[in-house]
């Protein structure tokens, strides 16, 4: 029988998940510092954060099925469906590699509130400096992007593997700096998003299959459920924020809170050791 706070801890997380998984400020993060307030840790947090992620990845694959479905039927014969997936094929296969790679080392070695805090702050302060220089457009839509633009920021997205870099942020941040508008950055992470998070779910059901319990269910729910409401609200506003402003405010936000981070680490606020789930 699930009680009212784990009622009220599941849809509070499932709410920050949502708000953070798709702007570049480090979804990661949040949950760590959330969970530990909310006294919500150990490995039905690690199940948790796994579920509520597929929430996130549907919100997106919702928000855009016009154009995934408009891929897919035009697969066969439409050169611009081809290059779409031939792109986000190319920019997808270097995070998998990568992480299959190291994925285990990393999250040993480097799954620690320096790093997290660490990578924040550095994410922080390329995102402002690459919104201030010149910013030459090569690439105005996901269409106008060739596979060498692809790869790179392919590349820029493996470094999400390092903890509070920000799947989304490393991203946007390397779209920009390559070449692609803001809303281009913007929709291509989002689609990248897609076949990444899907890949890393999969692996992390299968690595943590021994924690799932089906009794655990109606507190997954409310969590899935808040999390892709709140997810697909989050990237309708993205999408129209970036219109008409930079990213400039998520790179200082970043900075704040990794200095948050990195205070409550230092005076014992959170339980960091709750990270290397």
């Amino acid at each position: 029988m699930m009680d009212l706070w784990s009622a009220f801890q599941a849809l509070v997380l499932g709410i920050v998940e949502g708000l953070t998984e798709f702007l570049p400020i480090s979804s990661t993060g949040h949950l760590i510092v959330v969970g530990d307030l909310l006294e919500f840790n150990g490995d039905r947090s690690t199940a948790f954060k796994i579920i509520i992620q597929l929430g996130a990845i549907l919100a997106v694959m919702w928000e855009f099925r016009s154009r995934i479905i408009d891929v897919v039927v035009g697969l066969p014969t439409q050169r611009r469906a081809q290059r779409f997936t031939l792109n986000l094929l190319i920019a997808f296969i270097p995070a998998v590699v990568l992480g299959l790679l190291f994925a285990d080392l990393i999250e040993h070695w480097l799954f620690n509130p320096i790093t997290v805090a660490t990578a924040l702050i550095i994410g922080g302060v390329v995102m402002i400096w690459a919104e201030q220089r010149v910013h030459t457009i090569r690439a105005e839509t996901v269409d106008d992007m060739d596979w060498k633009l692809a790869l790179k920021v392919g590349f820029a997205q493996c470094l999400a593997l390092i903890p509070g870099t920000s799947r989304s942020g490393s991203t946007i941040i390397g779209g920009l700096l390559f070449g692609l508008s803001r809303k281009a950055a913007a929709e291509f992470s989002f689609f990248l998003a897609m076949p990444t998070m899907v890949a890393a779910t999969v692996y992390s059901l299968f690595k943590y299959r021994e924690i799932l319990h089906l009794s655990d269910l109606p507190v997954f729910a409310i969590g899935f459920i808040s999390t892709f409401i709140v997810a697909m609200i989050t990237v309708r506003a993205l999408l129209k924020f970036i219109a008409n402003h930079s990213y400039a405010v998520f790179g200082w936000y970043r900075i704040a809170f990794g200095l948050v981070i990195l205070a409550t680490w230092q005076f014992g606020w959170i339980d960091w050791s709750t990270a290397q789930g």
